[in-house]
């Protein structure tokens, strides 16, 4: 009897008391969610903790985005707005970190054919 009894936020209908997640933030907000959970292997998979912290980095991602918007729209940042931001952009990297975000690398070394190929050009 999955959802009974449960607040529509445990069961995902809401994104609180009271809202619905129609507008544009909350739609946003609920599209990260979802790809933040499908990185991590699911719905079934995640405990409660991780889909909190899930939910705390998509506000912040969401309130991020927001803020670069109306940076582009005036042209700048004034510096509280900006000292704001990095310090929110800090925050949910340590969140992203504790849910288990790292560093790829990738290899840029060409092979020796291309390598010889470049330098005969």
């Amino acid at each position: 009897m999955k959802g009974l009894g449960r607040s529509t936020v445990t069961n995902g209908n809401r994104l609180g008391v009271g809202l619905d997640g129609r507008t544009v933030w909350g739609r946003r907000m609920k599209d990260l969610i979802e790809l933040h959970v499908a990185d991590l292997g699911g719905h079934d998979v995640i405990s409660e903790a991780e889909r909190s912290l899930i939910r705390r980095a998509a506000t912040i991602a969401t309130e991020l985005e927001r803020m670069e918007t109306q940076f582009a729209a005036a042209g700048e940042a004034d510096p509280q707005t900006l000292d704001l931001y990095a310090r929110s952009a800090g925050t949910l990297k340590r969140i992203l970190e504790g849910l288990g975000m790292r560093r790829r690398p990738r290899d840029v070394t060409p092979d020796l054919t291309t390598y010889i190929e470049g330098r005969a050009a």
